[in-house]
């Protein structure tokens, strides 16, 4: 029986057992766009969601605005950020720790009450201040990784606000796109119980929420008044349903139980074709690698991480993914302006063994932490398997420590204090902007688990390096000090660096209208769905 043969046969079986657990609604349904997320269960929908980016792709976005939004109408060009509830930002001219934000005015919640900047003052305090009645600790976890500058907010007027920082940073505007703002008239009301709150959400969103199913499904109508009119949705109705199984996702687009799936498994692509299917690609700001503890064990010595990297075989982990990924040899795609000249480790099996010797360290005895599905994990498990062979045929034991992707998630925002005997995770990076692609991760203020360096990487001249773009406003000057750090995290090895995944996405012939962005994000309001 051929490859193709049996994952036909497989994706029918567990398709029959998904419509069996999830209650079925026919795509067919005029208007209905039914998507299935690699996510193992449904983003929380209190604010800023878990699950990773793909809980703010379905969830978050779809329900609430940032101060800050992202541009994701453009698939010809990285995606950058653009005004939300705020229209206008800039840098006090007195204070380059202070920076103004003028807010959108006749902006509604979805509950009818007025945006105003009490509500920001609100969601500020809810997410950083433990004293404030409306604090919530799951928000505080899930918004901190954004907050490590953020030195408290003053309000100016009802439609201005100010957000001081505790250090210069040109580029703080672009942490202000992932603090998601929820409506502080809905939670009163509720007398500030989040579980009530989470079965009634209530944002500024180009979608409001109609129901869920707890596990299982979540549904959305189109949020008629928003005030960016360009972006009232098309369809009637949006469902997202966590399917963490590629086969599952494929069965059950062929099926018609949706019409969207996230990540379908290679093997799956010439059916999904064969039965009509859009395959849609694109180029984005993604990295799939191992991110290292710089505090002990193995990955300390330069030379271990440099043998590493000439360890993997790239090519073959983009066969194994159908050829829906580029090789990686450093922390961005070469797409992005501040890529530079960063060191090519090109596979070589006898360099990396020749380094482990040199390290002391052959055989090399290493654990990582892997997950078994997850926004941006690809085809998690055969790509771990495939690279730990090639780790293994280079010298390193490794033993894969196998968990969920919210676990995992706890692992990263944890960091190495919290889970020591870790010596590297494989968890997929969003690059949306050069603070969290290339500054976050070895910058000695950002150490989790207050920031995303989780190895806690730490030089003196990553650290001046980092301190110079901060306070550097020149745009250009800015953009040559990006490109130099770039080219020094490649130099100094600082992940193991495997491919940069093409965003594959199947979608049924009915669906209209997707614009495949250059970003983790994606923007689903001019889908609609022929009936």
């Amino acid at each position: 029986m051929s490859r193709l043969t049996v994952f036909t046969t497989r994706c029918a079986l567990l398709g029959a057992m998904a419509l069996s657990i999830v209650p079925f609604q026919s795509s067919r349904a005029a208007g209905v766009l039914t998507v299935a997320m690699t996510a193992g269960d449904l983003p929380v929908d209190t604010g800023n969601p878990d699950q990773g980016f793909e809980g703010f792709r379905f969830v978050g976005w779809n329900l609430y605005d940032a101060l800050i939004n992202w541009d994701l109408s453009s698939k010809d060009k990285p995606s950058d950020i653009k005004p939300g509830l705020a229209s206008e930002w800039h840098i006090d001219p007195a204070n380059s720790k202070r920076w103004i934000f003028t807010l959108r005015q006749g902006v509604k919640w979805h509950d009818g009450c007025d945006f105003t900047a009490d509500d920001v003052m609100w969601n500020f305090a809810r997410i950083s201040d433990q004293k404030a009645p409306q604090f919530l600790t799951q928000q505080f976890a899930l918004s901190r990784a954004y907050l490590t500058n953020y030195d408290g907010i003053e309000k100016i007027d009802d439609h201005t606000v100010a957000i001081k920082t505790k250090f210069v940073e040109s580029l703080f505007p672009y942490d202000m796109a992932y603090v998601l703002m929820v409506s502080r008239c809905r939670a009163e009301a509720l007398k500030l119980d989040w579980d009530a709150y989470a079965k009634a959400p209530s944002g500024t969103g180009p979608y409001r929420f109609a129901s869920m199913t707890p596990h299982e499904r979540m549904e959305f109508t189109p949020n008629k008044e928003y005030w960016d009119k360009a972006r009232v949705p098309k369809q009637d109705r949006l469902i997202i349903l966590p399917m963490p199984e590629a086969a599952t996702r494929t069965a059950a687009l062929l099926s018609g139980q949706v019409n969207f799936i996230e990540a379908p498994a290679p093997d799956a692509v010439p059916v999904l074709k064969k039965g009509g299917m859009q395959i849609v690609t694109n180029t984005y700001p993604h990295n799939w690698p191992y991110i290292l503890n710089f505090t002990r064990g193995p990955f300390t010595n330069l030379k271990v991480r440099q043998a590493a990297n000439y360890a993997i075989n790239r090519d073959d982990v983009v066969d194994l993914v159908g050829g829906f990924a580029i090789p990686e040899y450093a922390e961005v795609p070469p797409t992005l302006p501040y890529y530079g000249h960063p060191v090519v480790y090109k596979f070589d099996k006898d360099k990396a063994r020749a380094l482990l010797k040199e390290a002391g360290c052959l055989p090399c005895k290493v654990t990582l932490a892997i997950s078994t599905s997850g926004s941006g994990q690809m085809q998690s498990l055969p790509m771990n398997e495939l690279v730990k062979q090639q780790l293994e045929d280079a010298g390193f034991v490794v033993n894969l420590d196998v968990m969920d992707w919210n676990a995992l998630l706890d692992v990263s925002r944890s960091g190495v204090p919290k889970y020591p005997n870790v010596d590297g995770m494989n968890a997929s990076r969003g690059l949306l902007d050069p603070v969290s692609a290339i500054i976050k991760p070895v910058a000695s203020a950002y150490w989790s688990p207050a920031g995303s360096n989780w190895g806690h990487f730490k030089t003196p001249e990553a650290d001046a390096l980092v301190t110079q773009i901060f306070e550097e406003f020149d745009a250009t000057k800015r953009m040559a000090l990006l490109t130099k750090l770039h080219e020094y995290e490649s130099e100094q090895a600082l992940m193991i660096f495997v491919v940069h995944d093409l965003n594959p996405r199947a979608l049924s012939p009915k669906v209209k209208g997707f614009i495949q962005s250059q970003n983790w994000f994606q923007d689903l309001t001019p889908i609609s769905v022929d009936p």
